[in-house]
Parts: C-alpha cells; sequence; structure tokens
C-alpha cells in the first residue's frame, strides 16, 4: 500500500494461496498485475476497479471462484484479459463489450455457463484488422520491462513477448457455455485465435465466418454444432488450424487449398459428413444419400401410422354412429331390422329365381346333346 508508484506485478509461478489482498486495490497507478500459475482462492476483490491503469490482468492458472465481474467491463485501458483455468461461474457479463481496447480475452476452462455475448462486435481492436501499438514495454526510468503471456493456439502452449502487441485471440473452450454461436462474431476480422471447443453450442456455424480474414486458428470440436460447414471459410486464406471434429455437422466439405490439406482428424465424429479430405464419398450409397433414404423412410412410417390411425377412428365412429343410434331410438331399431328381413327376403326370392333358371338351361342343353 506504501509503493503508490508501482505499476508492474507479477508473482506468477510460484506457491502463492490465500486470497487475493483488498489493498492491491490501492496501487492506483498499477498497468499490470500477473498472479497467474498460483494456489489463489476467492474472488476477484473489487477494489482492483480502482487500477484504472490497468491493461493486463493474468490470474490464469489459480483455483478462484465466483463469478467473471462486470466491473471489469469499466476498466477502459484493459487489453489483456486472463482468467483461464479457475473456477468461475454463471455467465458472462455483456460488459466485457465495453473494453474497446480487448486483444486478448482467456476464459477458458471454468465453469462458465449460458451464452456468447451478442456484442462482442463491440471490441473494436478485434474488428480492426490493423496493428495496435499495445505498451508491451512498460517504462522506468530508463529501463523496459517486456510483457510476456502464455497462450494456448493451435493445440499448442506458446509464450508471447515481442509480438504480444500483434496477437488478437479469444478462447473460452472447456466450459459449459451453450445456444448458438452469434452471427457477430464473424465481424471480428482481426481475429487470430478462436476457440470455443468442449462447450455446449447448437445451431450453425455462423454463415459469414469468411469475414474473419486474419482468422489463423478455429476450434469448435466436442459441441453439438450442426448443418453444413460455411462455404464462406474456404476464402480464409490464412487458416493454418481447424478442427471441427465431433459435431453433427452434414453434407460435403467445402474444397479449397486450406480445408483439403487438413488432417482427417480435424473433421471426424460427423457421420453425416463427406468428401475430402474425410475417406466417404458424398455419392456413396452407404454415406450421406443413405441417411436422405433414411429420412423419406421415417416420413413414410410415420404416414403410414396416421393412416392407421384415422381408419380405426373412422371405424369406430362409424360403427358407434349407426349402433348407437339403433341402441336409443327404438322407432328406427325396428324399422332397421324391417328393412333388414325385407333385404333378406328380397335376396332369398332372387337365388331361387336364378338357381331355377340355371337348372331349365342346363337341361336344355343335355336334351340338344
Amino acid at each position: 500500500m506504501n509503493w503508490q508508484s508501482l505499476i508492474h506485478v507479477n508473482l506468477g509461478n510460484n506457491n502463492l494461496s490465500g486470497e487475493i489482498p483488498i489493498s492491491m486495490g490501492s496501487l492506483s497507478k498499477l498497468q499490470s498485475l500477473q498472479l497467474h500459475n498460483n494456489k489463489l482462492l476467492g474472488c476477484i476483490p473489487s477494489s482492483l476497479k480502482n487500477c484504472q491503469f490497468l491493461g493486463l490482468m493474468n490470474l490464469g492458472g489459480n483455483e478462484l471462484t465466483g463469478t467473471v465481474p462486470s466491473w471489469l467491463g469499466h476498466i477502459t485501458n484493459l487489453s489483456i484479459l486472463s482468467l483461464n483455468s479457475n473456477r468461475f461461474t454463471d455467465s458472462i457479463s455483456p460488459d466485457i463489450c465495453h473494453l474497446s481496447s480487448l486483444i486478448i480475452l482467456d476464459l477458458g476452462n471454468n465453469n462458465l455457463v449460458g451464452c456468447i455475448p451478442e456484442c462482442l462486435s463491440h471490441i473494436t481492436e478485434m474488428v480492426a484488422t490493423s496493428k495496435l501499438n499495445f505498451g508491451t514495454f512498460i517504462y522506468y526510468g530508463k529501463k523496459t520491462y517486456e510483457e510476456g503471456l502464455s497462450l494456448v493456439t493451435k493445440g499448442r502452449k506458446w509464450e508471447y513477448k515481442e509480438i504480444l502487441s500483434l496477437v488478437r485471440s479469444i478462447d473460452l473452450s472447456s466450459n459449459n457455455l451453450s445456444g448458438s454461436i452469434p452471427s457477430e462474431i464473424s465481424s471480428l476480422a482481426g481475429l487470430h485465435f478462436l476457440n470455443l471447443s468442449h462447450n455446449q453450442f447448437v445451431g450453425k456455424l455462423p454463415e459469414k465466418l469468411g469475414n474473419m480474414k486474419m482468422l489463423e486458428s478455429l476450434d469448435v470440436s466436442r459441441n453439438h454444432l450442426s448443418g453444413e460447414i460455411p462455404q464462406s471459410i474456404s476464402t480464409l486464406t490464412s487458416l493454418s488450424d481447424l478442427n471441427l471434429s465431433f459435431n453433427n455437422l452434414s453434407r460435403r466439405v467445402p474444397t479449397s487449398t486450406q480445408l483439403q490439406s487438413f488432417n482427417e482428424s480435424r473433421f471426424t465424429g460427423n457421420p453425416r459428413l463427406c468428401g475430402a479430405p474425410l475417406k466417404i464419398n458424398c455419392t456413396d450409397q452407404h454415406n450421406y444419400p443413405k441417411t436422405t433414404f433414411a429420412i423419406r423412410k421415417d416420413v413414410k412410417e410415420s404416414e403410414m401410422f396416421w393412416f392407421y390411425i384415422s381408419m380405426i377412428l373412422g371405424f369406430i365412429i362409424g360403427f358407434w354412429g349407426v349402433c348407437g343410434t339403433l341402441l336409443l331410438k327404438k322407432i328406427w331399431r325396428h324399422a332397421y331390422f324391417q328393412f333388414v328381413d325385407n333385404i333378406k327376403n328380397h335376396m332369398y326370392v332372387i337365388a331361387i329365381l336364378t338357381m331355377n333358371w340355371m337348372h331349365r338351361k342346363f337341361e336344355r342343353s343335355i336334351d340338344r346333346d
């Protein structure tokens, strides 16, 4: 509390325990706070909202609980927020969209629920394709301190230092997020890495993914996404890592130099998906056409089911419509049975006359012979 001129705190990669002290919020000039990979407990103290010059906050790899505070969205200078591998719960507050200078958002490996805020398109530094001159170098006296941050991108852990200001990344993987992936995310044209894997997302992939021209890595594996892979994804010339495995995607993989160069494992777990690099041919009768036939068969069986149901209902209504009336109306009942007797007598007479006629005709034919 007595170091009011302190602008950089890095106590990461230790065995620190307990809670983050409330007194940390008294460092009004603090620009970066790195307490990652410790054993810290409790919630993020609200006193940190007093650190309005804070540009980097890295609290990943601890045992922090509670929610991701909504007041973080009001630290307007915050450009890097890493809270991965903790125990945060509840949903992602839309207030996070107020961080127009945000270039890295890492909330992966928590217990977050709910939907992705549609307002992510308000984060202007992820929308712009131009490079940001972010202050990864903190100056004090005649010396400089270079900031660094570990990120998992393209399936590997990388340490970013010199080029940290050039990175644009969103990692929401390994949570319990649900709903659909908002189409607004396609407007983040400056984003390099997007990881939404290991969640509960449903619906289709955004049709305009091709607008994310700077995208190098996209991972949406192990969700419940359905529908076709958007054709626009074939225009992403910077895409060097893609993982769509274990969803419910269907039809043909779009054709492009990048997509067909990926390993087959990046598309597996989608039974109705076909085309290169998968070994399943889209014209194979055992693949997609068979699925279409199965759908038509289900429709036909459903139609037959309702046909039989309507027959049974029709029979019941018709039967009781007649018999019920005869049981309730004595006059109609007598008239009905009289009608039946008349018909029976009439048919008997016709049968006797017909037999006599045939008998006489038979005898005449014998006499001629």
